[in-house]
């Protein structure tokens, strides 16, 4: 990257552009963007700190992109319908999307650690980051989600964390094909199912991203991943799994603390007692995929193991907002069937009834799991339990809407548990005011939606 260029981030806002600048920023670049959000006056705090660290902001009409010097990144597809790109065209200013330029970033590093899996990406990624960062290893890490560590005052969206050039930590994403760009020093792979794309082109995604790494780490409990492990050369992978003796990591003893878990984790002949202050089995896995990663960069496992105590979680991931007159409110991240089933078999481990309030991030992916999202509710949810859907998120354009929240709902009430469909959020706000009672847990799920986080808070406030 050139010293000092200039660079327009279009949707600048978002959860996977707003890191990516900020580190662009801290390498010696001026920095401009726009938002859809910002326009219609969405999360203008955002905004607010963006100014005040040094960000240009435009309206996204494509006043903001003049001169043939500036490079503009789009998301994952550029779409020609966007004001800043025919902008970008006219001015004959270079286009790039997100995925080539931290694809870029990240190949540039003469040490890279990519995270790729259907879930649990953002928090490996985030615990991966505090154990280099409490190691003294100085780490630049792009995460597609805020790590609690790292937020303070100063740095309310810390989604990015910048270190040295050296040594780059990322999240990698499947769902549009970009992982094929990342050639990773390190490869870590949580686990792989149906999310966005066909099996067979997922194992060739994954299969290439391992293949093209010095040392992949792998989750010896999913089958797709322990098939991938059976591909490589010996000594190549570092594999974890709960239980499971052949694995180079194994969690046993696993004990849901009421803020955590504790396990035993045995490495090779070693042994280590684990506390985690995140909840679940999952985030188990995840711990031993972050051991396993810094592991390949030559972290001992004893000091990894104590910096994992201090990790304090993803904002959005099972983050409790509050609690009012005995009834908790959970924000969460949760928005496919195998992140809801985390979410769920965790809450389950405690006591009470839960109240999901579960907005799609779409209807393509309703579509597409129609079957899967029911049977994940129905499996997993209690009797007493409700499960409340508004219609998905939907910003316009040609979306197939054929399959929305009241198929999912009625599905899940067809077997005998509890779910309505509402028109909007705000109607499922007022539904479960009127329903929570004491000792109940109100989850909050969804993607792409930073409001859901305002929702949360005022359903607190509403219980007080």
């Amino acid at each position: 990257m050139t010293d000092s260029a200039s660079y327009f981030f279009c949707g600048i806002g978002g959860s996977g552009m707003l890191p990516l600048a900020m580190i662009v920023q801290a390498r010696g670049n001026a920095i401009e963007g726009s938002d859809r959000a910002l326009d219609q006056g969405r999360t203008p705090e955002k905004f607010d700190w963006l100014r005040a660290h040094g960000v240009v902001l435009h309206p996204q009409d494509g006043s903001g992109v003049t001169r043939a010097d500036q490079t503009v990144i789009a998301t994952g597809a550029i779409e020609e319908t966007v004001p800043d790109i025919g902008a970008a065209r006219r001015a004959g200013a270079t286009i790039k999307t997100r995925p080539e330029l931290l694809s870029e970033l990240f190949n540039a590093a003469p040490t890279s650690v990519g995270v790729a899996g259907t879930s649990g990406k953002s928090t490996i990624t985030g615990m991966i980051a505090w154990i280099l960062h409490q190691t003294g290893r100085a780490p630049t890490v792009v995460n597609g989600a805020v790590m609690k560590n790292f937020a303070d005052a100063d740095h309310p969206f810390a989604s990015a964390l910048i270190g040295g050039h050296d040594l780059f930590v990322a999240e990698v994403d499947e769902s549009d094909g970009s992982i094929a760009r990342y050639d990773p020093t390190v490869a870590v792979v949580s686990n792989i199912s149906l999310d966005h794309k066909s099996m067979e082109e997922l194992r060739d995604l994954f299969g290439g991203f391992t293949a093209r790494a010095t040392t992949a780490v792998l989750n010896l409990d999913n089958p797709e991943t322990a098939a991938l492990a059976q591909t490589l050369a010996p000594g190549k992978a570092i594999t974890f799994g709960l239980g499971e003796e052949k694995a180079d990591l194994s969690a046993h003893d696993l004990q849901p603390l009421p803020t955590g878990m504790k396990f035993r984790l045995i490495e090779g002949w070693s042994e280590h007692d684990v506390i985690l202050n995140v909840p679940g089995a999952h985030n188990v896995a995840n711990a031993l995929a972050a051991l396993g990663a810094v592991k390949a960069l030559g972290v001992p496992v004893g000091e990894a193991v104590k910096a994992l105590e201090t990790f304090a979680g993803i904002r959005r991931r099972m983050e409790v907002v509050g609690t009012a007159n005995e009834i908790t409110v959970i924000d969460d991240f949760a928005h496919n069937p195998d992140k809801i089933a985390a979410t769920l078999k965790t809450l389950h481990a405690f006591d009470g009834r839960l109240l999901i309030l579960f907005q799609p991030h779409g209807f393509g992916p309703l579509k597409l799991m129609q079957h899967e999202f029911i049977d994940g509710f129905v499996g997993l949810m209690r009797p007493d339990d409700v499960l409340l859907m508004p219609e998905p998120v939907y910003y316009g354009g040609t979306t197939d809407r054929s399959v929305g929240s009241e198929d999912i709902a009625s599905g899940v009430r067809a077997a005998g548990r509890q779910a309505e469909a509402l028109p909007t959020r705000a109607d499922c706000g007022d539904r479960i005011v009127e329903i929570a009672k004491p000792g109940d847990r109100i989850i909050v799920m969804g993607a792409r939606d930073d409001t859901l986080s305002t929702f949360a808070a005022e359903l607190l406030a509403r219980l007080g």
